[in-house]
C-alpha cells in the first residue's frame, strides 16, 4: 500500500474525518491556547490592556521570550497529542500509518532530513552575516541562549511534527482518498500550509508577495513525502529550519522573536535572497533525495490514482 492508501486503514468513512478535524482544532486552538492566555492576562494590567495587546504583542507585557515561545509550542504539542488521540481511537488504526507506508518509522530519514537542512541553513545564515555584518548584532546571552537551544531542539520540533502531520500526513491521506488521486491533496495541501503562515508578522512586513515562498515550501515537504511515500524527510526538513531558525537569528517583526545568538537590526525588506530556496535550495534537495533513494516514477507518484486496495493491512 502507498502512503496516501494509508487512510483506508481503520475508520476511513467521512464522518470520522470530520470528527478528527473538530477535535485536533479543539485542543489546538482552544484548549492548547488558554495556558498562553492566561499567562498574558496575568502579565496585563487590566483587561483592556490584555485585549488590546492581542496573542502577536503579549511579549510586549513583559513576558520573558523563552517563556512565550514555549507557550506557543504548546498550543501545537497539544493539537498532536489530540492528533494522535483521534487517529488511535476515532479511526482505531496506527499511528505509524499517518506518518510513513513502511512497517515502522523510518529514523534515519528524519535525521538525514534535519541534518541536510540543518547545515544549509548554518551555512547561508553565517555567509549573510559575512556579507552584511552591519545590520546584525551579536546577542549571546548565556543563560537564556542555552535555554532557548533545550527548547529548539526537544520542543521544537513538536510544533513542526504536528504541522507536517496534519497537513502533509492527515490532511494529504483524507483529501487523496477522497479525490482519488496525488495532485489535489498535494496542491490543497500546499497552498493551505502557505496560507496558514499567511497571519504570520513577516507578512503582514513584507507583503502578501511572501506566500510564494510559504506555499512553495509546501510543495516542496508535499513532494517529498508522496515520492518518499512517507513523511520522515519532511519531518526532518521542517524541524531543521526552525530549531536552527529560532537560536542562530532573530529579529522584532519576525514570529519567532527569541534570544538567538545574533538579532537582525535591518529594516524589513523583500530581497530576491528570500526566494532562494524555492527556486534554487528546494530542487536541488529533490535531486539529492531522489538519488539518495532511488525515487522513480516521478508523474505516478505526484499525479497518479488512488485506489482502494483490496485488502487493507495493519
Amino acid at each position: 500500500m502507498n502512503y496516501i492508501q494509508q487512510g483506508y486503514k481503520g475508520k476511513s468513512d467521512w464522518f470520522y474525518w470530520l470528527i478528527t478535524v473538530l477535535l485536533v482544532f479543539f485542543g489546538w486552538q482552544i484548549l492548547g491556547g488558554l495556558p498562553l492566555l492566561a499567562v498574558g492576562f496575568s502579565y496585563s494590567k487590566d483587561l483592556e490592556e490584555f485585549t488590546s495587546a492581542g496573542l502577536n504583542n503579549f511579549m510586549g507585557l513583559g513576558i520573558d521570550k523563552n517563556l512565550f515561545l514555549v507557550l506557543i509550542i504548546l498550543t501545537f504539542a497539544i493539537g498532536l497529542l489530540f492528533l494522535y488521540i483521534s487517529i488511535k481511537f476515532v479511526h482505531k488504526r496506527t499511528f505509524t500509518s499517518l506518518v510513513t507506508s513502511r512497517k515502522k518509522i523510518d529514523w534515519k530519514r528524519f535525521w538525514v532530513g534535519f541534518l541536510t537542512w540543518g547545515i544549509l541553513v548554518v551555512i547561508f545564515t553565517f555567509v549573510g552575516i559575512l556579507i552584511e555584518p552591519e545590520i546584525y548584532t551579536y546577542n549571546f546571552n548565556a543563560k537564556p541562549f542555552f535555554i532557548l537551544v533545550a527548547i529548539s531542539f526537544i520542543l521544537l520540533p513538536l510544533q513542526t511534527g504536528f504541522e507536517e502531520l496534519l497537513f502533509r500526513g492527515y490532511f494529504m491521506q483524507g483529501i487523496g482518498i477522497l479525490a482519488k488521486n496525488r495532485w489535489v491533496p498535494l496542491i490543497i495541501t500546499s497552498v493551505c500550509f502557505g496560507l496558514l503562515h499567511g497571519a504570520n508578522p513577516e507578512v503582514q512586513k513584507l507583503g502578501y508577495i511572501l506566500m510564494v515562498f510559504y506555499i512553495g515550501t509546501g510543495f516542496f515537504y508535499g513532494i517529498t513525502t508522496l515520492m518518499d511515500e512517507g513523511t520522515e524527510l519532511a519531518l526532518g526538513l521542517h524541524a531543521a529550519n526552525n530549531v536552527v531558525a529560532a537560536f542562530l537569528v532573530t529579529t522584532d517583526w519576525m514570529v519567532f522573536q527569541t534570544d538567538a545568538l545574533f538579532v537582525d537590526t535591518s529594516e524589513p525588506a523583500l530581497t530576491l535572497e528570500m526566494f532562494i530556496p524555492v527556486i534554487v535550495l528546494y530542487p536541488l534537495m529533490l535531486l539529492f533525495f531522489s538519488k539518495k533513494y532511488k525515487w522513480t516514477h516521478w508523474k505516478e507518484k505526484l499525479t497518479g490514482r488512488i485506489e482502494k486496495p483490496i485488502i487493507i493491512e495493519e
